[in-house]
């Protein structure tokens, strides 16, 4: 359930409200409105956790086997080894730079050999000034005979030659005579030994910063908790600096000032709040949240329904205050569809196992596991059940498979039926015509059947919710109109989508009747109309019928796609089924890979491997697909039909 919140509002002393602050955190209950403070003392402690974290998340790229030593720092000391690391990591990238920059020149030059410039500069204070030239070779021969040139060296496409002159050339100076093809090579800032000696002692210091690094790593909780440390000093000064201050009046001096703040308390700690009040003697009020605030949300719920909070923590949804709580809801049918999104129980007593496994530290430590490996448990055991009622495991034909695991199947929806040879039933049309249904086909059906169920079920319960809010006021008829076109609709899609002949929307020898009277069909199609009437005349009553349809009018185009939106929303649960389809043709095609290799003990090893890869994969794929439909049809379908849109956000005390 949603806990229910109170408004509260405090009163202190400017000169107190340091103190003030540090008595209502030690409460651990209120959570404060956002306020947005300003001083330079907030500005430092933002600017120090952010070096922190820098350091954390470059100290997290160091992959050590396990962080030794129980060394601990203090908040100040975590700072200053952050810059330490920082200021290591950038002179590491300037290094890299220098180096790269520097093999550029030694392979620049690598076909002129040991090049210095010092000794060009010796030869010119003698008189003698060299230029370095490259031409193509064959251009060499073209150069004008009054341009004194000596060769270095050549090969097929390149000859390398200085060009002596009796002064020195400026920057773009070039010697008359001499063939456009021909370009100067500018000497390096030093000699290429230079280079090479810079290049090994940038590289050795290299070496040494990262060991440096390494050898740090094993602060990394303390510099996470500083980290934390930090956030809470944020936390704190953000509130005290943004609290609300009576202005000083400058032509009447005050000696006595006012600040202020406001925040939500969970209706039950409202004592510990009212306490701290009395004792520090603040003025205190509180009263329910009006409908405009921005109320947060905190849950409350018994420990086998908040294991679905790993879940939505991941996903980061969080029902508004007005809003409903949906947990309980949310783990029963994730569950369901996880299993059946899985749908196969080999994978599943894997997953079982695995948390199983994952048990055993905590129990060691006489501690209770953590609720997302209770969660791992229960889901690994509903796809267990799933896979047994389809007879679906690692992706074998049911002939490989021994009885007892055939027996438990649910003959309906059983792989053990599908696989048989012959006619299931045979259908009659209104005209007459038969249709003969194998087994196959009539279990894909009775699959298709079981999810449009499964969505007949799931909404309704946001529907029956959303008349139990209501019922109070006439809009529940409206809410009542959306439950029957839901469950018209419901035999529209069994009709369209499974099998027109099997669910006839006329009247046919194959038609079903409630209480051998009234066909279903056209009692669908009533429920849909009429169904239709009442939202369109309800949904949006707020006291009045006439302003009620008037509403509907403006959205007439909105209100008409409802109903397909109906038809949409249904249909969309198909996915289940072929989503598990899809995974369980991916695991057949992989034993059949992996089959003939079994057979020999040579191919045994790639056989396994195969198996391994292939089922592994296929986990993972079946992973994403939980996180894409499973969750979808939680998130949007079941809570567009509640009216949820997942506005809220954490109840977050302040607290030490």
């Amino acid at each position: 359930m949603i806990v229910p919140m109170k408004k509260i509002s405090l009163v202190v002393l400017e000169k107190e409200r340091r103190e003030a602050l540090k008595a209502l955190r030690k409460t651990g209950v209120v959570h404060i409105e956002e306020v947005k403070g300003e001083s330079e003392e907030l500005s430092t402690f933002k600017l120090k956790k952010s070096k922190i974290e820098l350091a954390v998340s470059l100290l997290s790229e160091k992959k050590v086997k396990k962080l030794s030593g129980n060394d601990s720092l203090s908040k100040e000391e975590a700072y200053e080894l952050s810059e330490k690391i920082i200021a290591c990591t950038e002179e590491k990238k300037s290094l890299f730079s220098k180096i790269s920059q520097d093999k550029i020149e030694v392979e620049r030059f690598s076909s002129w050999g040991s090049v210095d410039p010092a000794d060009f500069e010796y030869l010119s204070d003698k008189g003698v000034h060299l230029s370095l030239y490259e031409v193509p070779s064959d251009k060499y021969s073209s150069i004008d005979d009054s341009i004194d040139t000596v060769m270095v060296n050549r090969d097929k496409s390149v000859t390398r030659f200085f060009v002596v002159t009796d002064h020195k050339l400026e920057a773009n100076e070039r010697p008359e005579g001499l063939c456009p093809e021909a370009y100067q090579v500018v000497l390096p800032g030093c000699s290429v030994q230079t280079l090479k000696n810079n290049i090994r002692s940038n590289e050795e210091r290299i070496k040494v910063i990262d060991k440096e690094i390494l050898d740090n790593v094993k602060y990394l909780p303390s510099l996470k908790k500083a980290c934390d440390f930090y956030s809470k000093d944020i936390e704190f000064e953000n509130l005290y600096s943004g609290m609300g201050v009576e202005e000083e009046n400058q032509d009447k001096p005050q000696t006595v000032r006012l600040a202020w703040l406001t925040g939500y308390v969970p209706a039950g700690d409202l004592k510990k709040v009212e306490d701290a009040a009395f004792e520090n003697k603040w003025a205190f009020t509180s009263s329910d949240p009006e409908a405009d605030d921005n109320v947060p949300t905190k849950l409350k719920n018994n420990k086998f329904v908040s294991l679905i909070y790993p879940v939505t923590d991941f996903l980061g949804t969080v029902p508004g205050y007005n809003e409903f709580d949906i947990s309980n809801w949310f783990l029963l049918f994730f569950t369901v569809f996880f299993g059946m999104i899985f749908g196969d129980g080999g994978y599943g007593g894997l997953l079982f196992a695995a948390g199983l496994f994952a048990m055993i530290p905590s129990i060691k430590k006489r501690q209770t596991p953590p609720p997302i490996i209770f969660l791992l448990v229960l889901l690994g055991f509903a796809t267990m059940v799933w896979g047994a009622v389809t007879c679906t495991w690692f992706g074998l034909a049911p002939d490989q498979l021994p009885d007892y695991l055939k027996k438990l199947s649910i003959p309906a929806i059983s792989n053990v039926t599908s696989a048989k040879e012959g006619i299931a039933m045979y259908l009659m049309a209104g005209d007459g015509s038969v249709t003969k249904l194998t087994y196959s086909a009539w279990v894909k059906e009775n699959l298709q059947i079981f999810c449009f169920t499964l969505a007949l079920v799931q909404l309704a319960v946001a529907h029956l919710k959303g008349i139990r809010k209501n019922i109070r006021s006439l809009k529940f008829l409206g809410d009542l109109g959306s439950l029957l076109q839901l469950c018209g609709m419901y035999y529209v899609v069994l009709s369209m989508v499974v099998d027109g002949v099997r669910f006839p929307l006329g009247i046919t020898p194959e038609s079903w009747y409630f209480f051998d009277k009234y066909p279903v069909s056209l009692t669908a199609l009533a429920a849909i109309g009429s169904g239709f009437f009442l939202s369109f005349v309800f949904s949006n009553y707020e006291g009045s019928i006439i302003k009620s349809i008037l509403e509907s009018l403006k959205n007439i185009v909105s209100v008409l796609l409802g109903v397909v939106n109906v038809f949409s929303d249904i249909v969309s649960y198909i996915r289940l089924w072929a989503v598990a389809l899809a995974g369980s043709a991916i695991s057949a095609t992989v034993n059949e890979m992996a089959g003939p290799m079994l057979g020999h003990a040579v191919m045994f090893i790639c056989a396994v491997l195969i198996l391994t890869v292939g089922h592994g994969l296929n986990m993972i794929l079946n992973v994403l697909s939980v996180i894409v439909h499973g969750v979808r049809l939680n998130t949007l379908e079941f809570s567009t039909h509640l009216g949820m849109s997942w506005t809220g956000f954490k109840y977050r005390p302040f607290s030490e």
